[in-house]
């Protein structure tokens, strides 16, 4: 292990033991700063090592990712990774200086979040049933992916999130469920009774019984991945006549929007989605107001 890798290595224990950061945001960071070694050996001959690297090092890289077409998005993911990992440097004294500083990021692009409307959300919660019908998937396979979908629905759940609860986290009689969010902080999710009746009956269908082990299982008994489930609904998108780029997260989008639509308070919505800051959840309200400039342009006799 070169010099290089082993101060990658420490940084990413470091965001594990220290910043309890998700296996997602260490897996990503690990990432980026290895495409950003890669691509600095490959461009310039010899290539510095991290305490050499200067201003223009990062500006010749956002010229590179901006000829690949990048989005934005990913851009700023790329520079999140490299300035964390420079701000360590710095702070644990490897590095006098931040090489980074004086780098002006391109501004974050905030589109609106796709949702499903109610009657979208409910032929996709049936879609699991259909294909049970027509002998496409199993009893056990249908009533599962149901309940998986009435519960990331039901709570308004991130992906990893999802998968990543266990049966001892339902609270049945009080309708919760225990949730393990960002940086490993836990919350507790309402999740309506529909979710709760789905994921019992897969239970008893399924035979799951162990009180310490996935409430999700894969054909293995073991518990599902990310990708697993993300490729299920795509099954199930295609099978209810739906968006195919919808995605696991756009029924997160719909729960809160659902929310907003009927009332609910943006605090409490910010609450329930495990939001640090409030900004994050504002989003939605943009979601809902042009709802509602629809609903007023359609009925408003002098709009």
């Amino acid at each position: 292990m070169d010099a290089s890798t082993e101060e990658v290595a420490r940084f990413l224990k470091y965001l594990e033991a220290e910043r309890n950061a998700s296996p997602l945001t260490i897996r990503n960071y690990a990432t980026e700063l290895r495409f950003f070694r890669e691509w600095l050996l490959a461009e310039i001959k010899p290539a510095p090592n991290w305490t050499q690297l200067e201003l223009i090092h990062f500006r010749r890289y956002l010229m590179h990712l901006d000829k690949q077409g990048k989005s934005r998005a990913s851009v700023l993911l790329k520079l999140s990774a490299l300035r964390s990992f420079f701000r360590w440097m710095v702070r644990r004294g490897l590095a006098k200086k931040n090489p980074m500083s004086g780098l002006v990021s391109p501004k974050r692009q905030r589109t609106l979040p796709k949702f499903l409307s109610l009657a979208e959300m409910d032929r996709l919660l049936g879609a699991p049933m259909e294909l049970l019908k027509t002998e496409q998937v199993s009893r056990a396979m249908a009533l599962r992916d149901r309940a998986m979908i009435e519960t990331i629905y039901s709570a308004g759940l991130r992906i990893h999130e999802l998968v990543g609860l266990n049966v001892e986290d339902l609270d049945v009689l009080g309708e919760t469920v225990r949730v393990r969010g960002k940086g490993k902080k836990v919350r507790l999710e309402p999740i309506g009774e529909p979710a709760i009746r789905a994921i019992r009956e897969y239970h008893q269908v399924a035979g799951v019984v162990h009180r310490n082990g996935p409430i999700f299982l894969n054909n293995r008994g073991g518990r599902l991945t990310p990708r697993r489930v993300q490729k299920l609904l795509k099954r199930y998108l295609a099978a209810a006549n739906l968006d195919p780029s919808i995605t696991p997260h756009t029924l997160r989008h719909s729960f809160a929007t659902h929310l907003l639509n009927a009332g609910a308070d943006l605090r409490s919505v910010q609450e329930l989605l495990g939001h640090a800051n409030l900004s994050t959840t504002q989003i939605y309200t943009h979601v809902t107001t042009d709802r509602l400039k629809k609903v007023y342009d359609k009925a408003h006799p002098r709009a």
